[in-house]
This record gives C-alpha cells, sequence and structure tokens, in this order.
C-alpha cells in the first residue's frame, strides 16, 4: 500500500469509534506537535492515551481533508476536525485546522510533525454566508 493510501486511511477514520486505529502507528512512532497551547512531543503511548480520551469525551471525531499530497514515504495533509458531544449529538462542529506530515515506514505512520490552529471568526471559519458581519 502506498504512504498516500495508508495516511489517508487514517484520516478517513473516525477516531471516536474506530478501535485499531492506533495499529495505524509504529511501535516507534514520534509526533511532534505545535499547537496553539504550545509544542507537544509525543510517543506512541501518549497518542494512544490522545485517542482513548478522544473515545471518551466524544461521540465523532472525525478529518475532513483538503489536501493529501505525497512525496515518496512522505504525506503531507491539510485538513479541519469536526465533532459531535454526548450533550449535543445532532450538532457536528469544527474543532481547528491543521497541516500534518507524515513519514511512512514499514507500511506505518512513523514521523509526523504538525502545526494546529483553533477556530476563530474569520469568514472561511463559518457555516453560512449569513454569519458574515461586513
Amino acid at each position: 500500500m502506498s504512504a498516500k493510501k495508508i495516511v489517508k486511511t487514517f484520516y478517513d477514520s473516525n477516531l471516536a469509534k474506530d478501535e485499531n486505529v492506533i495499529d495505524m502507528f509504529h511501535k516507534d512512532c514520534t509526533l511532534n506537535w505545535n499547537s496553539s497551547k504550545g509544542f507537544s512531543a509525543l510517543n506512541k503511548n501518549e497518542i494512544e492515551e490522545r485517542l482513548i480520551g478522544i473515545k471518551e469525551s466524544y461521540l465523532s471525531f472525525t478529518y475532513r481533508l483538503s489536501h493529501l499530497l505525497e512525496d515518496d514515504n512522505t504525506v503531507t495533509a491539510r485538513y479541519t476536525i469536526y465533532y459531535t458531544t454526548i450533550e449535543r449529538p445532532l450538532k457536528e462542529e469544527p474543532l481547528a485546522h491543521f497541516i500534518s506530515i507524515w513519514e511512512v515506514k514499514d507500511g506505518k505512520m512513523y514521523k509526523g510533525y504538525q502545526i494546529s490552529n483553533l477556530l476563530d471568526d474569520s469568514v472561511e471559519n463559518l457555516t453560512s454566508f449569513s454569519e458574515i458581519k461586513l
């Protein structure tokens, strides 16, 4: 399977429901993440802890890809995360925008570099034109 197909399979998953998503990560996986809360370096066990937290907190937690680019064993993805909560199961909302770069090794996601930005009130984050304040 190509590196792009491996990474796309991950981004097609629902992290709140897919039980085996951690198996997509290499045993020596690392994720370097720059977020609005600062820098985090995560290993596979720490990624698994985050996945458990998602399963406990959300009914759905999905990705909507806008870009997926491959260069040999490296894949770059641009996407927005959407979620639903137990309290509001019928209201899907966007959470944040991401750009991630993954190196694939042995058919698994191996080294990740990620930057994220929480949504704000900018026009591209609105769900309809009626929300635009001119």
